[in-house]
């Protein structure tokens, strides 16, 4: 078992208000690319929030922000094509965003469902995470973690470009996964 493996020893109550902390998160997704290999790639910037009501879960709240101009797929022209009106179109849509509307827990397991935004639609969408651990930092902050994803169709979002490959099948796949490591500091 190596240290990635370990769980970290849970708080009693998790409980109040809480800042993502973007320097120990990722929100990534990945993609089946030329239906041979996958592709994966994240949002570099992007800010959340959220509060924690452990006694009564559907009390809990999140909101997430990406900034789409932050999309990072490790290839310059791919993400250039992303950002561009073919996807994204981060000129007129440079966020996506993702609000809360209920949370279920089973012990630590989180059910989050909510609202997510991608351009000009809006599609409720439910997250299973896992509750990672949480913790008092060397700092003196509370920290919790979260992590889990979820497969999506790229299309109920109106992310519709794709090209025919002559083999058959499409460049892009339009299922989507997404993923999510959380990172969370309490607020004072």
């Amino acid at each position: 078992m190596s240290e990635f493996d370990t769980p970290t020893t849970l708080l009693s109550d998790i409980a109040g208000d809480y800042a993502i902390d973007a320097s120990h998160s990722r929100f990534g997704f990945v993609a089946r690319h030329a239906m041979v290999t996958k592709v994966r790639g994240q949002f570099k910037d992007f800010e959340g929030k959220a509060h924690v009501d452990t006694a009564n879960p559907s009390a809990s709240s999140v909101e997430v922000i990406l900034d789409v101009a932050s999309i990072d797929t490790g290839s310059a022209d791919r993400d250039g094509h992303l950002k561009s009106a073919d996807f994204f179109d981060v000129e007129k849509y440079p966020t996506i965003k993702f609000v809360g509307t209920n949370v279920e827990r089973d012990g630590d397991d989180w059910k989050l469902t909510g609202d997510l935004t991608i351009k000009d639609v809006t599609k409720p969408l439910t997250i299973e995470l896992e509750q990672t651990g949480s913790a008092q930092d060397p700092f003196g902050n509370v920290r919790v973690g979260f992590e889990g994803d979820v497969t999506v169709n790229r299309k109920d979002w109106g992310l519709t470009w794709n090209a025919a490959l002559e083999t058959g099948g499409v460049l892009v796949s339009e299922k989507i996964k997404l993923e999510f490591d959380v990172s969370a500091i309490k607020s004072a």
